[in-house]
């Protein structure tokens, strides 16, 4: 790629980022009178549902303006990155003072009414029913920690780290919107502690380098590191998302699927972990498995990246009778017995129910990815991946209206509108607005060494 084409496509990305993310969120997401942020917004961005806050997104747009008031790129102004540290304050002040269960009960609450008082999610009894959502919150402090010095942020966060992390070792947490059973260990774990790991380390290396902290985050790095390419990926570089708790393999649909958005996004997480850990040798097998994500993801009749995918390619579930609509699509799996749709896993209901759905946050991680591992290998394959992407997401996902512009969501296999609830009844700007800083900055770097 050369000089021209990179600042061409550095433009691009700039106007996304400001013309169309921030443009959407910076007028809508803050909350002045309660503190936090809102953002249950539709699938288009056009009505606010609720008031409702989770911890999870709060936790995501904390990171969001800490990280753009300290990112490299050099589109913003002084004044503009002070408002992001000051956005960035509301949301670890709103969550410092209502995330956590308890005074000592270092777990936090799920959801929350717009004040920050802690509410139920209808069906559970617990209010501490993800540790994903933590582990958001831990996010939100290191990457504040680390922006503005504040070492009560880090604290807060380094406390609530180690409180997962005894979860985790016990076995005793939920993982909703994607429950899985005390049988199975679920890729997600350890890909989302590998980050959280990354940018604790980022805040402790500012704000406690000698204490031997960062060593022992190192080491917890390693060890996440090591469990994905050891455990969760096979001998064919795919990336099987759920094991046994034994780490041996899953037969049927539970264990023989896959998640191409969260390999993707999780070997970018692998490309830092190995810079940090000093293991460059890594990066063939990183670059292996993106590849790999890529070819069994990729929706060969409609384009665009699946959903869910078969661990050997294509859909996850049988060919047959129509699905979603669609002609030739496949059928939801093979027919079951009575009594065994009750007594399936969640996860392999959502693989089942959700597979051909084609989600915002899969291809934003995919340009990030493709475009990070061409800078790394220098493989041209990756480059023409970058670029099926881009061609399929600008012509799918952002939202042509002057009002809205910000992207939708989710769509349905053959990329039409869908209005569905995607994890969480929120909009959520955090994966886009990340790969965007992430990508511009790579393509600053890739400028400088032109």
């Amino acid at each position: 790629m050369d000089r021209n084409e990179l600042l061409r496509l550095k433009g691009f990305y700039e106007n996304e980022l400001t013309n169309r993310i921030l443009a959407f969120w910076l007028p809508r997401c803050e909350d002045r009178e309660y503190g936090g942020y809102v953002n249950c917004f539709d699938n288009a961005g056009e009505k606010l549902q609720s008031y409702d806050k989770y911890t999870w997104s709060q936790g995501r747009f904390v990171w969001v303006f800490s990280r753009l008031a300290v990112t490299r790129i050099g589109i913003f102004t002084q004044k503009q990155r002070k408002e992001f540290l000051r956005l960035a304050k509301n949301g670890r002040d709103f969550l410092m003072r209502h995330c956590l269960m308890g005074p000592e009960d270092w777990r936090c609450v799920y959801r929350m009414e717009r004040d920050g008082s802690p509410r139920h999610v209808e069906g559970w009894e617990p209010l501490d029913m993800s540790i994903y959502a933590d582990c958001f919150v831990v996010l939100a402090m290191a990457g504040y920690a680390a922006a503005a010095g504040d070492r009560e942020a880090y604290a807060f966060g380094k406390r609530l780290y180690e409180s997962i992390l005894e979860r985790v070792k016990s076995g005793k947490y939920n993982t909703l919107p994607y429950p899985l059973s005390d049988r199975y260990r679920a890729h997600g774990i350890p890909m989302i502690l590998s980050n959280v790991t990354k940018e604790l380390h980022a805040a402790a290396a500012l704000l406690e380098p000698d204490s031997g902290y960062c060593m022992a985050l190192r080491e917890r790095l390693e060890g996440f590191t090591d469990d994905i390419l050891n455990h969760f990926a096979d001998e064919r570089d795919a990336i099987h998302e759920v094991i046994a708790a034994d780490n041996r393999p899953v037969e049927g649909l539970l264990g023989q699927h896959a998640n191409p958005g969260h390999t993707i996004e999780d070997m970018w997480f692998m490309m830092e972990a190995a810079d940090l850990l000093g293991r460059a040798e890594l990066t063939p097998r990183i670059a292996g498995i993106t590849a790999r994500a890529l070819e069994i993801g990729w929706d060969q009749e409609f384009g665009g990246i699946l959903h869910y995918s078969a661990v050997t390619g294509g859909p996850p579930v049988r060919r047959g009778r129509a699905s979603a609509g669609l002609p030739g699509a496949a059928a939801a799996g093979p027919e079951l017995p009575d009594g065994a749709a009750s007594a399936m896993e969640p996860v392999e209901r959502q693989v089942r129910e959700g597979w051909g759905d084609k989600l915002w946050w899969v291809h934003s991680e995919a340009l990030y990815t493709t475009l990070l591992c061409y800078h790394r290998t220098g493989e041209t394959r990756f480059l023409e991946w970058h670029e099926k992407v881009f061609s399929y997401t600008f012509r799918t996902f952002p939202n042509r209206d002057p009002e809205v512009r910000e992207w939708k969501q989710i769509c349905k296999r053959d990329g039409s509108p869908q209005d569905k609830v995607v994890a969480l009844p929120v909009k959520d700007p955090f994966h886009i607005t990340r790969n965007l800083i992430l990508i511009l900055e790579l393509l600053e770097t890739m400028i400088e060494t032109d």
